[in-house]
């Protein structure tokens, strides 16, 4: 992923757009499958149609997403396509400001609930996804705030490696996997 691949949110009102739980899963969904239909992202959430077309707009006004009127097959059908493939900001930008606070720990929560979606139905998957299908890890280090931000490069380098790969022909079978790193100052 190259910089110009991630689009770094400076404006709260872009903020509290991706931060609604349903809008972040539609971003989450356009990321890893691409650009969709309004009823094609209905389908993959449960939603009523107007509902996702309600979501997309808000994604839209922001310019989150866009259409793809390309790939429409007629005047009546709407695609949209996210219009980055990354999304960066950081709470030191928005100081004093209660939708980076509420963001922040909504982005958390969005975190915590794919592993905990995880845990919940493991035991219905099949070998080997059961027992290798998610690991988790942590430690302690004492580190300087350029170390920091010198481990997140890292991290993202890593995770960009395997999310922006071109996936192998090779007859093993790939699912989503939701990848998160997290580092906070603190103490034991």
């Amino acid at each position: 992923m190259t910089e110009k691949d991630i689009r770094d949110i400076r404006d709260s009102k872009v903020l509290a757009a991706m931060s609604h739980p349903l809008r972040r899963r539609l971003l989450d969904l356009l990321r890893l499958d691409g650009p969709a239909t309004a009823s094609m992202l209905a389908g993959k959430t449960g939603q009523a149609v107007g509902n996702i077309s309600h979501h997309v707009k808000v994604l839209a006004a922001v310019e989150l997403v866009e259409e793809a009127p390309e790939l429409a097959r007629d005047q009546r059908e709407r695609w949209w396509r996210r219009t980055s493939d990354g999304i960066r900001w950081a709470a030191s930008d928005f100081r004093d400001d209660p939708v980076a606070e509420a963001a922040e720990q909504l982005n958390l929560e969005h975190q915590a609930a794919r592993y905990r979606d995880w845990l919940n139905q493991r035991d219905s998957q099949p070998e080997p996804w059961r027992s290798s299908g998610a690991f988790a890890t942590d430690d302690w280090a004492r580190m300087s705030v350029a170390e920091i931000r010198e481990l997140d490069e890292r991290i993202l380098a890593l995770f960009t490696e395997y999310s922006h790969r071109e996936i192998p022909d090779d007859g093993q079978e790939r699912r989503p996997v939701f990848l998160v790193a997290r580092a906070s100052v603190g103490q034991p």
